[in-house]
């Protein structure tokens, strides 16, 4: 029987984050093929493609072949259970991305070497960084020219202040790429292009870089330009350095083509042996949590509806944070101290789900909910705990569904209040009673649409979105006098959100900034209070 410390300490949880069209559900599908998780890798991109990205299973996902909803895939490589979170890189559902960041232990950067550091791509570092974890950077789509290595290593660690240190090094781009050299030992990884356009892995050829054999293979001008890039990365570069990587201040580089398989196996190889295993948890109250504490204790960070629609299911992706979960537990809800029982618990590979008895620090499960649970709800065994939650972002688009037929009534109400609870929407109502045709607010209009796509292919409503006028929204807290001042004003907006805290829509950023001018000790948030 494992040791809690040793099935902890080969856990390996993390998420992979880019800018759209960098290649990060490409790498995802790469990295399952590499692991023999799958046998045969699906392209988003191919308009005649039979298969599509497994990662990709929502209905509107494939047709657009864009990720709208974070996917948890579990597999195992080189003796390490690996947790891997494809998260939506579309900047109008970065709130499923902020959630899953809060739930993993480090995470995977995917670039596009032709453009380097964009703009999602720093905004999403960032978030890395305010957590502190590690972060793995994979330069893609190297089968296209692009930016010069040497130029883009010190573009990106001069955009992001991180040190770089390559692990690995491109032999060419383009046309021309012949593949990586490994640093720590020489070797060149040489790939050649096979004749199933990525789908099944590449074959590769191990050459040492100082040899006849490799300045043949690559061609000797090749040769002499990579071996001068070499010793220039020798002398001035960044060395690897795990302490460093481990606190977040230096990320190890990989170079290579998803597309083309180039490059995947050396970095599934160290995912699986150096990526960040689970780390201690600091809660609300008292010491941190250790992986290896034996109390079980995790947090819920995603709550998903109908991934069976015929079943109506929701299931709560639950983070194991310390000890061992066991199917039919009891634990409480450290919110509202109420006991519930695990039943059911499932692993996952996207869509797919498979009955498991237990898991460990680092592993992903997914229970049902009933509808007690909430994103950033902690679940102890014994005693209430409670982690740090997991806020939301003020919406900046708000909206209304209007129904084709009214008869659906009760099948929109009860479609927009699941979705909300999935933080595919917010949900603001203009009173306690006033539960009818509530305002909706999103982060980016896309969530609209994905809002209407599901109310039609999940609960079988039709319904137009009518546009409203607000531009921002704030939480009001503060001092009760500065409170009953801005309820007391008839030209603001006052609404109530889902778990009844008063919130105030405005058209323009200016009625907040003059509401805190005349309002004693008013509080306006835009990032929603935690209980």
């Amino acid at each position: 029987m494992p040791t809690l410390i040793e099935e902890a300490t080969r856990r390996r949880t993390f998420a992979i984050i880019s800018h759209p069209d960098a290649g990060k559900t490409t790498i995802t599908e790469k990295l399952l093929l590499y692991a023999n998780a799958i046998s045969l890798a699906g392209s988003v991109k191919a308009r005649k493609a039979a298969r599509h990205a497994i990662s990709d299973w929502m209905q509107m996902e494939r047709e657009r072949g864009i990720s709208i909803t974070s996917s948890v895939l579990q597999f195992e490589h080189l003796g390490s259970a690996i947790n891997l979170v494809d998260t939506p890189g579309h900047a109008d559902f970065s709130a499923d991305t902020y959630r899953t960041l809060a739930a993993v232990d480090s995470a995977l950067m995917v670039m596009d070497h032709s453009k380097g550091v964009e703009p999602r791509t720093r905004k999403l570092f960032e978030v890395c960084r305010l957590r502190r974890l590690p972060v793995v950077t994979f330069m893609n789509k190297l089968d296209r020219h692009g930016l010069e290595p040497l130029a883009l290593v010190d573009d990106v660690a001069a955009t992001l202040d991180l040190r770089i240190a390559p692990l690995n090094w491109p032999v060419g781009m383009g046309r021309d790429f012949r593949g990586v050299v490994e640093l720590a030992t020489g070797t060149l990884h040489l790939y050649a292009t096979g004749e199933h356009h990525g789908q099944q892995q590449a074959e590769a050829a191990q050459l040492p870089w100082a040899s006849d054999e490799a300045e043949e293979a690559v061609g000797a001008a090749m040769h002499a330009h990579v071996s001068e890039e070499l010793e220039l990365l020798a002398e001035a570069g960044d060395g690897w350095d795990p302490d460093a990587y481990m606190s977040g201040d230096l990320s190890p580089l990989f170079w290579g083509s998803a597309m083309t398989n180039f490059g995947v196996e050396p970095l599934l190889g160290f995912i699986s042996r150096h990526m960040a295993p689970p780390a201690p948890r600091e809660p609300e109250e008292g010491r941190a949590v250790s992986p290896a504490d034996d109390r079980f204790t995790g947090m819920v960070f995603k709550i998903q509806a109908n991934m069976n629609p015929r079943h109506r299911d929701r299931v709560a992706f639950v983070r194991v944070v310390s000890g061992h979960f066991e199917r039919g537990m009891d634990v409480r809800i450290g919110r509202t101290g109420e006991k519930i029982r695990l039943s059911n618990p499932h692993s996952f590979m996207a869509q797919d789900r498979e009955l498991v008895t237990g898991a460990w620090p680092g592993d992903i499960v997914g229970v049902h909910d009933s509808g007690n649970l909430r994103v950033g709800d902690t679940l102890a065994g014994g005693e209430p705990l409670r982690y740090t939650g997991i806020p939301q972002f003020a919406p900046e688009h708000f909206g209304q569904m209007r129904l084709k037929d009214p008869l659906k009534r009760k099948s929109l109400d009860a479609g927009v209040e699941q979705l909300s609870q999935e933080g595919v929407v917010q949900v603001f109502y203009r009173g306690i009673k006033e539960r009818q045709d509530p305002y909706l607010g999103v982060v980016g209009l896309l969530q609209f649409e994905v809002l209407k796509e599901r109310l039609k292919n999940e609960y079988s409503v039709q319904a137009d979105l009518v546009s409203l006028p607000f531009k921002h929204a704030r939480w009001v807290g503060g001092d009760p006098a500065g409170v009953a001042w801005l309820r007391g004003r008839s030209d603001y907006v006052h609404v109530i959100d889902r778990f009844e805290r008063t919130v105030v829509l405005a058209e323009r950023e200016w009625s907040f900034n003059y509401a805190l001018e005349h309002a004693p000790g008013l509080e306006l948030y835009d990032i929603e209070p935690l209980d």
